[in-house]
């Protein structure tokens, strides 16, 4: 029997959404190697043969007749550990739609519906069942506005990621009083001078790397050097420059053809923004003392570290709680958001611990920027499931650390598990639509994180399968700063040590590392195999994988010694090409040490 409590459809969801105004994609899990052949059988629920629309359709009577329904055959789109998953693309003449699925195991025909399980007959199908709608799900209609438009621009961008102040001091006049040499150890307190002059002397070298999209750490007035704690989210931090040093950064990017991303940190200040201050000063009597997140006034009493009288962000008493349900609050972000846009021309906001606002919020969020510039990118910092968030109304992608997950557990584990990679990489593309999952945010490490090569224990070759495998997912690859020349941090896991300055000295930096990030970007840029979002995997020898996007094929080795093995039964057509090597390859005797990249012509 086909196992009823493993198999998932919910309408409205990832199983269920509008791929763009025209089509639907449904989706259904089932229990793995269950099913040999799944159908989805939808319709126009008002279309019936004459006298056949009595309304027992909707109500649940022995309803006959409906013509407007067909059945088409779904696609195993992938499997996990425990489950397939089957996916099919319909398109509604009239953007409504019944439908339920009919799912063929080795000893029975059941159709799956929203309220029950029907047994069908093998020989003939039961035509009340296939035709009683009141057991179908509905899809009421494909709303425009309900549909999830990601800008096009974000499926093929190459994003890098700059902390700023440790990036390129490029006017040391306006560096901290207190600043140290640049390419002093790392400190939370201590500042290097990194400014937004050093980040426009440095685009030629971006271009060069191949980078389209750059993705800036906060950039406004704070007192740290990380700038997450906005004293003022109308001004440049003074330290990085001023807004015309920022406008002739974001045009010359976009001369250049790059696109310029700012961190957004609305759900806390610091507590020398003038609003908190405010409230220091005055208490309950504050204009603003409705702003923030208060229990208690006053406010600064108990700062000792363990009781705060107020919400802040992961207890660091130094960034206090915004309100955001506050209405002038609200309004006083929402025009923060749009100025940037409109006056400088930015093509995305990054929303900095952005689960701890209101979804009313983002939907406001969306609205208003969008407005503006309709291809604009929303990417919200989400470590967990974030479907909510991803269905059309709020963000277009988050950070996906999911597959960072996936290749980092691959890579560090004692014996690399090939299986439970391609498990948890196919629970990822599962998870959301796959209008998502063509434009989300994928990276390997960030300002948050431990740095990629510390985690793989300064392997570089390691670290070049690493970036391999997530330039392979669909989506927009993100670079950390330093990645491509070598840069570590510490493996006593100092955290201050992942956001050290960026090494310019040429003689210090990993030459082969770069030319290979520079060509690995080149190859993702060329072939539009890699946008795509599904991943077959492939059936090799013993300690070989393989994964193939239509003619791109990543072979990994899983053994310490080279391999050499025959690939004539995987090429599809005449000859195979090693993409890094620019060679053509013998079919019979591909040697793999680490991993190859292959194109099949």
């Amino acid at each position: 029997m086909i196992t009823r409590e493993a198999i998932l459809h919910i309408p409205k969801s990832n199983y269920s959404y509008a791929y763009d105004k025209d089509t639907l994609h449904l989706r259904i899990r089932t229990k793995k190697g269950e099913i040999k052949n799944a159908y989805l059988r939808i319709g126009d629920p008002y279309d019936w043969a004459e006298g056949g629309l009595d309304g027992g359709n909707l109500n649940g009577g022995d309803a006959r007749g409906w013509t407007g329904a067909g059945n088409y055959l779904m696609e195993k789109e992938l499997e996990t550990e425990y489950f397939d998953y089957w996916i099919c693309e319909y398109q509604p003449p009239k953007k409504r739609s019944r439908y339920a699925f009919i799912l063929e195991g080795k000893d029975e025909i059941i159709l799956f519906g929203e309220k029950r399980v029907e047994v069908l007959n093998k020989d003939e199908f039961d035509e009340g069942k296939l035709s009683n709608l009141s057991n179908f799900f509905s899809f009421p209609y494909i709303n425009g506005k309900d549909v999830l438009d990601t800008p096009e621009w974000a499926k093929n961008t190459i994003w890098y990621q700059i902390f700023s102040e440790r990036f390129c001091n490029g006017k040391p006049e306006i560096s901290p009083e207190n600043v140290m040499p640049w390419g002093s150890e790392a400190e939370r307190s201590n500042f290097m001078g990194g400014d937004l002059y050093g980040i426009y002397e440095k685009l030629d070298y971006l271009e060069e790397l191949g980078v389209t999209g750059i993705y800036l750490c906060p950039i406004f007035h704070g007192n740290t050097n990380h700038k997450y704690d906005t004293i003022s989210y109308y001004d440049i931090d003074p330290h990085f420059g001023d807004k015309e040093i920022f406008k002739k950064l974001v045009e010359k990017a976009h001369s250049k053809g790059m696109k310029i991303m700012l961190d957004a940190v609305f759900n806390h200040t610091g507590r020398d923004f003038p609003y908190w201050k405010d409230i220091e000063k005055y208490g309950e009597k504050s204009k603003y003392a409705d702003w923030y997140v208060i229990n208690k006034f006053p406010v600064n009493e108990n700062l000792d570290g363990k009781t705060i009288n107020y919400e802040t962000f992961a207890n660091v008493r130094e960034m206090p709680k915004l309100n955001v349900e506050n209405k002038e609050c609200r309004r006083y972000l929402l025009d923060v958001a749009k100025y940037w846009v409109k006056e400088f021309g930015i093509d995305g906001w990054r929303l900095d611990v952005c689960n701890e606002i209101d979804h009313k919020f983002w939907r406001e969020f969306r609205e208003e920027v969008k407005e503006i510039k309709p291809d604009f990118y929303i990417l919200g910092e989400i470590w967990h499931d974030s479907l909510y968030w991803l269905m059309g109304d709020q963000f277009d992608a988050v950070m996906n650390y999911p597959i960072s997950d996936a290749i980092m557990g691959f890579l560090t584990s004692e014996k690399k598990d090939g299986e439970k990679l391609k498990f948890e990489m196919n629970k990822t593309i599962a998870s959301y639509p796959q209008n998502v999952n063509e434009v989300n945010f994928n990276l390997l490490d960030s300002h948050d994180t431990p740095r990629i090569l510390t985690i793989l224990k300064e392997d570089k070759e390691k670290l070049k399968l690493a970036l391999t495998l997530m330039f392979f997912q669909s989506g927009s690859p993100c670079l950390y700063y330093g990645t491509e020349i070598g840069m570590s941090g510490d493996k006593n896991n100092n955290s201050e040590a992942n956001r050290r300055c960026m090494v310019w000295e040429e003689e210090k930096q990993d030459k082969k590392l770069l030319e290979f990030t520079k060509q690995l970007i080149k190859i993702r840029k060329e072939n539009k195999e890699f946008q795509k979002n599904n991943i077959e995997w492939l059936s090799l020898e013993k300690n070989v994988i393989g994964l193939r996007k239509e003619n791109i094929i990543l072979l990994i080795n899983l053994d310490e010694d080279e391999k050499i093995i025959n690939l004539k039964n995987i090429s599809r057509n005449l000859k195979l090409k090693d993409l890094f090597l620019e060679k053509d390859l013998d079919l019979e005797k591909v040697l793999i040490k680490d991993f190859i990249l292959v194109k099949n012509y």
